[in-house]
């Protein structure tokens, strides 16, 4: 694959059937690597080694039904009590993080109402606090360590 704007870290790749695959440390098992992979378990790598996020907290490809449509949640951290606190949204560091993320990011969100949006594509990565009390985003310079959320 190709350098990230993020730290490097020792990703653990296997063959299936002639497909590469990684291991995803959440879901505990072998995934395929595509673009988009390769962003997520480096920025979840990123949040528990170097943000203090507890890998017990975070979960990966969270189902989400909105009437008939089934969503998919990249990335969640819960608190302790298992409520929802940041949503990640992972592109392919080719896709651009743009306004229509934001807006696919805002529809899981209004299922969730979490503090969070974090969207990624391994080369920028943009991160927002809610507020819901004047109905707006509150851009941040960095994504929060764990300790300061």
């Amino acid at each position: 694959m190709f350098p990230l704007n993020l730290p490097p870290y020792e990703i653990k790749i296997s063959k299936t059937n002639g497909k590469t695959c990684v291991l995803d440390i959440l879901r505990r098992k072998y995934v395929a690597l595509t673009p988009e992979e390769w962003v997520r378990q480096h920025f979840v790598h990123y949040l528990t080694e170097h943000k203090g996020y507890p890998s017990e907290l975070l979960a990966n490809e969270i189902q989400l039904r909105i009437g008939d449509k089934h969503l998919r949640c990249d990335t969640v951290l819960y608190d302790t009590t298992m409520r929802p606190r940041m949503i990640m949204e992972y592109k392919a560091p080719s896709i651009p993080l743009s306004q229509k993320v934001l807006d696919q990011i805002s529809v899981y969100n209004l299922l969730l109402k979490v503090d969070y949006l974090v969207m990624s594509n391994g080369m920028q990565h943009i991160c927002c606090r809610m507020d819901y009390e004047h109905q707006k985003y509150v851009f941040l310079q960095e994504i929060p360590d764990y300790q300061n959320l």
